[in-house]
Parts: structure tokens; C-alpha cells; sequence
């Protein structure tokens, strides 16, 4: 207790840069634990917002391992990935595939041989780009059949499908109730009417709108056109 008197005694006329000294600590320990979590956030929300024509990655992150942020990517969008890695063993590179990229490259290697690698990635990506949607709210796979809503998977029916891809693809074009008939159900062999027509519409865009992205848009008495970007 003497001891611990005597300590306090002789640091008193320190106390403050004893303080401030405490302070730069827990701020400092506190960014440590907090940067990758906000890291992690701030790119995950910049990749939905922007997207990507293909993604560089390495298997050792800040916070945790890139295996599972490549999943986490094949599970929102089709875009490439190439896993860049020092980690070189048989099974790190089985758990890349496994997570859905498309190459594992390690370390060492050719700079010339990675460019090409992603060369040929993008235009990979490009000649499907005509099969897939994305605005940053919504993403439809096409060749998939999977759809992705403000980052969420949203479960379509067939039909649903056919619809969305039949909007998007005639973008700002005036699609009459008679086109849509014709191209959605006549070519099956099924017989719908307006009515029929108007439901799908709707079921359509409460799965894909919200507030603020309205998509199909109703052209009294003719039909629906999907508005452009």
C-alpha cells in the first residue's frame, strides 16, 4: 500500500499525459478490432452499389479468410473471381474452387500470365453481360435464374423470369397487353387474359420494388413499359 502511495505521489504532476497516454491507447485498440469490420462493411456495400467486371482476392484478410467473402459474392452476383495467394497447398486451392472462383493463382507468378488470366475473365464476363442485369439495387442472373434484391435473394417464379427478362431487355419500349400475351404465354400453348397478365405484373414488383425503385411502369389502357435507367 506504501509502495502504491508512493507511485501515485511521484506520477501526480504526470497525471495528465498519464490520461491522454490511456486514451491514445483505447482509441488506438479500438480502430485495431473495429477497421476491418468497418473495411469489410464499406467494401461490401461499395460492390453492390458499383459492382465489379472482376475480383482480384487473396485467401489471408483482415477479417477472416477470403473463401468466405468470395461465397459471399457467388451468392449476390456472377462476377469472376481469382484468388491471388501465397497459400499454395492443394486443399487452399480445392476451397477456392469449392467457393466458387473461377482460377487460383499463386505466389510467385507471371505478371504477363495474370494479365492474360483476367483478360480473358472480362471477356468472359462481357459475352454474358447480355444475360444478366444489374443497377446497383437489383441483380438478375439470367443463366442462373436467380435474382438478388438491395443485396438479398428474391425467389421468382418461371414466369416471373420470363417476364423480367422480356422488360429488361425492351428497356423504355411501350409493351402492349397483346405483345406481352403473345410472347410470355401463347408461345407455351396456355391462354391468359389481361387479368391474369395484371396479377403476374403485380406479384413482379412487389418482389422487385420498393419506394424508391419503381421499374414497371403502367401506360393506361396499352400495356407496361420498364423504365430506363
Amino acid at each position: 500500500m506504501e509502495t502504491l502511495k508512493k507511485f501515485v505521489k511521484y506520477y501526480a504532476p504526470y497525471k495528465g499525459v498519464f490520461f491522454l497516454d490511456l486514451l491514445c491507447a483505447a482509441i488506438i485498440s479500438f480502430v485495431d478490432l473495429a477497421f476491418p469490420q468497418i473495411l469489410r462493411s464499406l467494401t461490401k456495400t461499395l460492390f453492390l452499389k458499383e459492382g465489379a467486371d472482376v475480383i482480384l482476392l487473396d485467401v489471408n484478410l483482415p477479417d477472416g479468410e477470403g473463401f468466405d467473402f468470395c461465397k459471399w459474392v457467388k451468392e449476390r452476383t456472377p462476377v469472376p473471381v481469382l484468388f491471388l495467394t501465397a497459400r499454395d497447398l492443394e486443399e487452399d486451392a480445392l476451397c477456392g474452387y469449392e467457393a466458387g472462383a473461377e482460377d487460383y493463382v499463386t505466389k510467385p507468378f507471371s505478371m504477363k500470365i495474370l494479365l492474360k488470366k483476367i483478360d480473358v475473365l472480362c471477356r468472359n464476363g462481357s459475352r454474358q453481360e447480355h444475360r444478366c442485369f444489374e443497377d446497383g439495387f437489383l441483380l438478375v442472373d439470367f443463366d442462373a435464374a436467380r435474382a438478388w434484391v438491395g443485396g438479398k435473394e428474391c425467389v421468382l417464379t418461371p414466369t416471373e423470369f420470363r417476364m423480367l427478362r422480356y422488360f429488361t431487355e425492351n428497356a423504355g419500349v411501350l409493351l402492349t397487353y397483346s405483345v406481352l400475351l403473345e410472347k410470355l404465354w401463347d408461345s407455351t400453348g396456355a391462354y391468359v387474359d389481361k387479368h391474369t397478365l395484371a396479377v403476374n405484373v403485380n406479384r413482379l414488383r412487389k418482389k422487385i420494388e420498393d419506394e424508391e425503385h419503381r421499374y414497371i411502369l403502367n401506360v393506361y389502357g396499352m400495356g407496361y413499359q420498364w423504365a430506363e435507367a
